[in-house]
């Protein structure tokens, strides 16, 4: 099997910590660095990159963040190939109790916020983590919060509030985080042209 790209999500995760069963994951992730294939990190898939390459996770001390919260800009994400159109104050859907606050060696960041240091981060020429949730709109979220709100609510978050607005934003979320999964794609089929190989692609996304 030849891979054209690796897209890290999530999944949930007991007593907080990286389980020994991923250390393959982690293997898989420092060759793909090393070998320039595009490698995109959402949420805990990002803090695995970091965690993958020596950067640290750890708990955030004001409880979890959920919701729609604002980015922050920062000047090395100027020109670059996914995060480049991302606008100021461009709001994205969180949910997540732990951040990246220590970045792997090399690693860039790209995005961040009043209260996470490293929203985005790019490291090689190919790989992108992100703290926060491009993919999703208020029907994921309230799906999270029928699961895991008693706890959020525990820890001092609102759920509900979180609910309300990623729906009030989502015709932002839908733009912005549309233009970005386009640039993604654009970078991954890029590079796999480059390669030789080939990635089928839906009818209406077929290049003329």
């Amino acid at each position: 099997m030849v891979l054209a790209a690796i897209v890290l999500t999530c999944w949930r995760l007991r007593n907080r910590a990286f389980p020994a069963s991923v250390a393959p994951v982690r293997q898989l992730i420092r060759e793909a660095v090393e070998t320039g294939l595009p490698m995109l990190g959402i949420c805990l898939g990002g803090q695995l990159l970091a965690h993958a390459l020596d950067g640290r996770v750890s708990r955030r001390p004001h409880g979890p963040e959920v919701g729609a919260v604002p980015l922050r800009r920062l000047p090395a994400g100027d020109g670059d190939p996914v995060l480049d159109a991302v606008p100021k104050g461009a709001l994205a859907a969180q949910w997540h109790w732990d951040n990246i606050d220590r970045l792997p060696a090399g690693a860039v960041s790209l995005l961040t916020g009043a209260d996470c240091p490293h929203r985005a981060f790019r490291i090689g020429p190919r790989a992108w983590g992100v703290q926060f949730h491009p993919e999703v709109l208020s029907d994921a979220i309230a799906d999270w919060a029928r699961s895991h709100g008693p706890a959020v609510r525990a820890a001092g978050g609102d759920p509900d509030g979180a609910i309300a607005s990623v729906r009030d934003a989502e015709p932002q979320l839908r733009q912005v985080w549309g233009t970005m999964a386009e640039a993604w794609g654009a970078v991954v089929l890029t590079e796999a042209e480059a390669d030789g190989v080939r990635v089928p692609l839906p009818a209406w996304t077929a290049r003329e």
